[in-house]
């Protein structure tokens, strides 16, 4: 039986970037000119959620100059609700996408170190008047990657959403090259953040870091058992969303959406997408449209359908987010590409 539709906000915490990239083949050593967006995983979610008419509100910290309010105007022309937005002094945490170009790869710079938000404090955010009336939080592991700082952050908001009796989303977001930059133990602080989350958005690889074990099953089979097992480690998960991956090219792959419930589970079909555009941010239209479903009351097959399908359509999207309307999604077919008249 599908839950009753959640009403109120969904709040986003986490860091936003800007994203620098040059043309597809020019290495980023000999590029003339960059291209600019904002991005980062929960701000992607938002603005998804925003455009398919869903409430929400960012909740971050930006640098009070040109390139803050660069970030806040891509927020804005989404709809998403920009007024917790702390913004102090400080520098925009960046990155640098150099696009795949035939048989290249994709790579990533990052260069986000002492960023505004990496710098903020838990007193620096007025948690619960920005979870006051919200249907969910969403956060990703991103932050606590940032360092001890990054993990007082995400305790403060997971801790506020708790007292406040508003459901958790935790995208695991593992980020090896932000974890190993400091002394840490990931298993441990992720472990507890997880715990008070209803939605975890991961595999059974992000579940095998937290569990500290290997599942012996293939494919669909060992998804299921390492979900199951996170079910009985994580008495509050309630669902559990991810995709599988088949990567044929740096510019054609095949994806599946999934999502496992404690008494029943749903994957798809492959699509096959080619040629990709951008493959940055398609994680989180996958969780973007889990939660769209999720927060209606939709069934696994809803969740992990509609989830699928925004992330399909993310693939031919450049830049880090995804701005549709209801009617785009619903009539999205990976199979008729052509124009519609």
């Amino acid at each position: 039986m599908n839950s009753p539709p959640k009403v109120g906000r969904v709040v986003c915490f986490g860091e936003i970037l800007l994203r620098l990239s040059p043309k597809p083949g020019t290495p980023l050593a000999s590029a003339n000119w960059l291209d600019l967006a904002a991005g980062g995983a929960e701000a992607n979610v938002a603005v998804a959620l925003a455009s398919l008419d869903q409430p929400t509100r960012m909740l971050t910290a930006l640098p009070d100059n040109p390139l803050g309010r660069r970030a806040i105007m891509q927020l804005r022309a989404a709809g998403v609700d920009d007024r917790f937005i702390v913004k102090r002094d400080g520098r925009l945490g960046l990155y640098f996408f150099e696009p795949p170009s035939g048989p290249i790869g994709g790579r990533v710079t990052y260069d986000r170190a002492g960023s505004t938000f990496a710098n903020a404090l838990p007193t620096d955010f007025d948690f619960a008047e920005a979870l006051h009336g919200a249907s969910l939080l969403h956060l990703s592991g991103i932050t606590p990657a940032l360092g001890p700082a990054g993990v007082t952050l995400a305790q403060a908001a997971i801790g506020a959403a708790a007292e406040a009796g508003v459901p958790i989303c935790f995208d695991g977001n593992y980020r090896a090259n932000l974890w190993e930059a400091w002394d840490c133990d990931p298993r441990t602080i992720l472990t507890g953040l997880v715990a008070e989350a209803r939605i975890l958005i991961g595999n059974h690889c992000d579940i095998s870091l937290l569990l500290g074990r290997t599942f012996s099953g293939d494919g669909p089979d060992r998804r299921r058992e390492a979900a199951e097992a996170a079910f009985d480690a994580f008495p509050k998960l309630e669902v559990i969303a991810s995709t599988a991956r088949t990567v044929d090219s740096a510019t054609a792959h095949r994806l599946a959406g999934r999502v496992d419930l404690r008494r029943s589970h749903w994957q798809t079909g492959e699509v096959t997408i080619a040629p990709i555009v951008d493959r940055i941010g398609t994680g989180d239209a996958y969780a973007a449209g889990v939660l769209l479903q999720w927060l209606q009351g939709g069934s696994a097959q809803d969740m992990a359908k509609t989830g699928l399908a925004l992330a399909a359509m993310k693939h031919g999207v450049p830049g880090d987010m995804i701005a549709i309307t209801r009617d785009e999604l619903e009539n999205f077919d990976p199979a008729g590409a052509d124009v519609r008249r």
